[in-house]
C-alpha cells in the first residue's frame, strides 16, 4: 500500500572455495540465476557471499557479506534515537544511513503506480494544508519498490529528496511478473515453491508468509537488496510487520515477529538504508512499538486517529519520525491532534494513487 527454493536447505560457500568437478560461474550483485538440473558453485565478487539453494533446480545468488554477525549487528543501533533531534531529513547520521528527523516532514505516499515525475498530483505540488494554506512540496517520497525503477529514485535525489522503498515483509501478493522484478522467478513463486505461503489475507489478494522459515528470510532479504538497495533508495517501508495476531496458517508469536523484524532491520541497516516500521500500533497496546523502537528509524501508522491507537505508538512519540495516513477522518478533526503530537499527518485517498493529499502542516 516478491527460483526455486526448499524451505530447509541452504548451503553457504565463500568466495574462492570451489567444489571439485563442479562448474564455476561468476555473477555480480544484485542477481540470481536458476540452473535446472545442475549442481555447482557460484563464484561471487570479492567480499560477497555465495548462496546456493539446494534441491531441484538450483538458484545461485551473490549477497554482500554482513559487516558483523546477526548476533551483534543490533548493537550498532542503540544510540540512533539521538542522531537527529531537530529539523527534517537532510542529515546523514553517524550511523551511516539516513534517519528522518523529528521536525515537520512533508511526505508523499504513492503506491498505486510508477511515480510520474511530470505529474503535479504524483509529486504533490500545489497541494493545500487542512487550513487551506499552500503546502510545501514533499521532500520524502514513499513509493513501490518494484514498480519504480532506479531512474525515479535518481531524479528525486537530484531535487534533494529522500525516497522510501515500499515492500511486503509479512505477506506477499502475486502482483508482479519476473520481468517486473528483473529476476528469473518472482518472489511470490519462490515463496510458493519453498512452502512458505500461508492463508489468504481477508480482503486482499495476498498470502501470509512463514516468517519463522529461513527460506522466507532469505527471499525477503534478496528482495530488499535487489529492489531497494540496488536502485539507490534511502529507506525501506516494511509492510505487515505484526502478523502474529492474524490467522496466518503458521504458528507465529509476537516474539517470532520481533525476532524476524529484528533480522530485517539489521539487514536493511547493513545495506545503508533506514528502516521504517509499519502499523506497530495495530496490536492494541505499546508492546510491539516499544520492542521495535530501538531497532528502527521511523514508523508509519494508518488511521491511528480513526481507531484511537496513536497513543500506542509509545516511545516513538516525540523521539522519532511518525508518519500518519488517515483515509476517512476529517483533516479538520485529526490534524490539530497530529500537529500537537509532532506527527506528520496527511489525509490520503485510500488507493494511494496521488489524487488526494491534504497535509496537516
Amino acid at each position: 500500500m516478491v527460483g526455486v527454493l526448499m524451505a530447509t536447505a541452504l548451503l553457504f560457500t565463500w568466495t574462492g572455495l570451489a567444489l571439485a568437478a563442479r562448474p564455476i560461474r561468476t555473477i555480480a550483485l544484485p542477481t540470481e540465476i536458476a540452473v535446472p538440473g545442475q549442481s555447482g558453485e557460484t563464484r561471487c565478487p570479492a567480499g560477497q557471499l555465495s548462496v546456493q539453494f539446494v534441491s531441484g533446480p538450483l538458484i545461485w545468488q551473490c549477497k554482500p557479506k554482513p559487516t558483523t554477525t546477526t548476533t551483534t549487528r543490533s548493537t550498532t543501533t542503540t544510540t540512533r534515537a539521538t542522531t537527529t533531534t531537530a529539523g527534517p531529513t537532510t542529515t546523514k547520521p553517524s550511523s551511516g544511513w539516513w534517519v528522518p528527523g523529528t521536525g515537520a516532514i512533508e511526505w508523499q505516499w504513492e503506491l498505486d503506480h510508477t511515480l510520474s515525475l511530470s505529474s503535479a498530483t504524483d509529486i504533490g505540488t500545489g497541494d493545500q494544508t487542512y487550513t487551506g494554506a499552500a503546502a510545501p512540496t514533499p521532500t520524502v517520497y514513499d513509493v513501490d519498490g518494484i514498480d519504480n525503477p532506479a531512474s525515479v529514485v535518481t531524479a528525486l535525489h537530484a531535487k534533494g529528496d529522500k525516497v522510501i522503498c515500499y515492500i511486503e515483509t509479512g505477506d506477499v501478493g502475486n502482483y508482479y511478473s519476473a520481468s517486473d522484478e528483473g529476476i528469473p522467478t518472482t518472489y511470490y513463486q519462490q515463496l510458493s515453491v519453498a512452502g512458505d505461503l500461508g492463508t489468504k489475507q481477508q480482503g486482499w489478494p495476498e498470502y501470509y508468509i512463514n516468517i519463522n522459515a529461513s527460506s522466507t528470510l532469505s527471499i525477503v532479504e534478496a528482495m530488499i537488496s535487489q529492489q531497494c538497495h540496488a536502485k539507490g533508495f534511502d529507506g525501506v517501508e516494511t509492510d505487515n510487520d505484526e502478523t502474529w495476531q492474524d490467522s496466518t496458517g503458521f504458528n507465529i508469536s509476537e516474539a517470532n515477529d520481533i525476532t524476524y523484524m529484528t533480522s530485517i532491520a539489521n539487514y536493511i541497516h547493513s545495506l545503508g538504508m533506514a528502516d521504517v516500521l509499519k502499523n506497530c500500533d495495530d496490536v492494541g497496546n505499546t508492546s510491539f512499538c516499544n520492542a521495535m523502537y530501538p531497532l528502527v528509524d521511523a514508523v508509519i501508522s494508518e488511521q491511528c486517529n480513526q481507531y484511537g491507537t496513536c497513543s500506542d505508538l509509545g516511545n516513538f512519540l516525540g523521539h522519532k519520525a511518525i508518519f500518519n495516513a488517515e483515509y476517512s477522518t476529517s483533516p479538520s478533526s485529526f490534524c490539530p491532534k497530529d500537529n500537537a503530537s509532532g506527527i506528520n499527518g496527511v489525509y490520503f485517498d485510500v488507493n494511494l494513487d496521488g489524487k488526494t493529499r491534504v497535509p496537516c502542516r
